[in-house]
């Protein structure tokens, strides 16, 4: 199979067959932890070897932020800005490398890979302005002579846990903010994406070597679930956030709740668009093609429901089986290819589950799916999107499962089309597809959905940073990147100052003597 250059992408990253995985952001460490073998579900070929961390290993990282910590919050927010400026001039050297490293380890298209890492200086370039705007308010006091405000601190140890889908962009939501609000980071990324966290971690530390930036305020240690577990666990770190499954997300959230530690999850979600009567087809369709097969329908924000009303369904339906018989599938790399493989064969095995289940419960395939074999398809990864006819309340349509399924759903009136949207236990991303002023305002008022996204005449997915990214319910109540999702990363303090010369108490007490 053609490489499509990957080989020089891997040698432009600095990556090797054996590399390490944890780092204090100025040097590499020794750790006992097994090796984590990386093999990319495009091929099956293994990239190459990422050493894990241990107990020992975390613990060591623990000390370097704990004190790196005390010399990083004293740096002025702009001045900590400007080393985030330089991560973004130097993901842009390398995006094309890094993109395509993405691409590789995870599965995705490489035009996806490339939006990724752009996601990366995007957040850089945000994060930059952000460092000279970390403002807080002033209030009119009750009392005379007296003046009041609000002023923001750094937290201290932020631990992220992210997921496979975006290996490298959720990593950069996170720590970009974290740093110019003061605080130092530890990275625990998936175990099914190593490379993509060690490619990460080599250009931050060139930044960092050439600014002085203190060691242990951008720490990395590869593993599996049990480093995750003992990150939440510490007591000396004051933020985990976390993104990945509910389930994970729980386990942390509890974890984590029993030191009365801080959360900020970003878990599953169970995106529907709406298409009204009143929708430009043309925009729907596209709308939902890319919602649900991007990533190969890996990504939270996946579009999973096709709520669409009784008159123009038959016409979507028909419209959708068209577009989805001009899909081709293979590798990612090649630019001729609409959608990659999924991640590995456990989430193939979970697709196939998917199916049986919708079969059981009475749906029925409007486009019919099924694992691909053969020449291009070695890795036993590559899976067929597929369309299904089901009802809302079928238990597999409640789930999320990570893959290309699209379920198509009528209803009668907009009222029960957004009871559907809102009938299932995650709250990330929805959408309406509407010319009407009427629908677009109900969906979008405090009757409308009740996701943390709502979005008009665009899919589900793909999200800008300007925005804070995160839902409700079962998605975990969590806001990353944009709008003031900074304040997560800091705490705040109220300030009184009397500069009169008595002391009036609040709330006019008198406490004379």
């Amino acid at each position: 199979m053609k490489d499509f250059g990957i080989r020089d992408a891997l040698s432009a990253l600095g990556l090797k067959k054996s590399n390490p995985g944890v780092s204090t952001g100025v040097k590499w460490l020794r750790s006992t932890g097994a090796k984590l073998e990386s093999y990319s579900p495009v091929d099956g070929k293994l990239i190459g070897t990422v050493q894990a961390g241990d107990p020992s290993s975390l613990e060591k990282l623990m000390s370097k932020a704990t004190e790196a910590f005390d010399e990083w919050r004293t740096w002025p927010a702009p001045r900590r800005g400007e080393v985030v400026r330089q991560i973004g001039e130097a993901l842009r050297q390398k995006k094309s490398a890094l993109g395509m490293l993405v691409s590789y380890e995870m599965g995705k298209s490489y035009q996806e890979g490339l939006g990724e890492v752009q996601e990366m200086i995007d957040i850089c370039d945000f994060a930059v302005g952000l460092s000279r705007q970390l403002h807080g308010i002033t209030m009119h006091s009750e009392r005379p002579e007296h003046r009041m405000y609000e002023q923001w601190h750094p937290l201290g140890v932020v631990g992220i846990i992210t997921a496979f889908n975006f290996p490298v962009a959720v990593w950069s939501w996170n720590a970009m903010l974290a740093w110019v609000c003061g605080d130092v980071c530890i990275w625990k990324p998936s175990e099914k994406t190593p490379l993509c966290s060690v490619a990460c971690q080599y250009i931050v530390e060139e930044v960092f070597r050439k600014n002085v930036v203190p060691e242990g305020v951008s720490c990395l240690i590869n593993g599996d679930v049990r480093i995750g577990q003992a990150l939440a666990a510490n007591e000396g770190i004051a933020l985990v956030s976390a993104t990945g499954s509910t389930r994970m997300g729980k386990a942390v959230a509890q974890t984590v709740a029993q030191r009365l530690g801080r959360t900020l999850l970003e878990l599953g979600g169970n995106n529907a668009i709406i298409i009204t009567p009143h929708a430009n087809l043309d925009i729907a369709i596209r709308g939902a093609l890319f919602g649900a097969v991007g990533t190969a329908g890996q990504r939270c924000t996946t579009t999973r429901r096709l709520i669409v009303h009784e008159s123009v369904f038959d016409s979507v339906k028909e419209r959708l089986t068209r577009a989805y018989s001009n899909l081709v599938i293979g590798n990612p790399l090649d630019p001729a290819n609409h959608i990659g493989p999924l991640i590995d064969r456990q989430a193939v095995k979970s697709y196939q589950d998917a199916l049986r289940k919708i079969r059981e419960a009475g749906g029925s395939f409007v486009v019919n799916g099924g694992v691909l074999k053969g020449k291009g398809y070695d890795s036993g990864c590559y899976v067929k999107p597929c369309i299904a006819e089901v009802r809302n309340d079928f238990e597999i349509v409640q789930a999320e499962t990570f893959a290309p399924i699209l379920y198509l759903i009528p209803y009668h009136d907009i009222n029960d089309a957004i009871a559907k949207q809102n009938g299932v236990k995650q709250g990330l991303s929805s959408s309406i597809m509407t010319s009407n002023m009427q629908e677009m305002e109900l969906f979008l008022s405090h009757r409308g959905s009740d996701c943390g996204i709502a979005n008009v005449n665009i899919g589900t997915s793909g999200a800008e940073i300007g925005g804070a990214f995160g839902g409700e319910k079962e998605t975990g109540g969590g806001r990353e990147s944009g709008s003031d999702a900074w304040k997560n990363y800091m705490r705040r303090q109220t300030n009184t100052i009397n500069f009169g010369s008595s002391l009036p108490l609040a709330q006019g007490i008198k406490f004379d003597i």
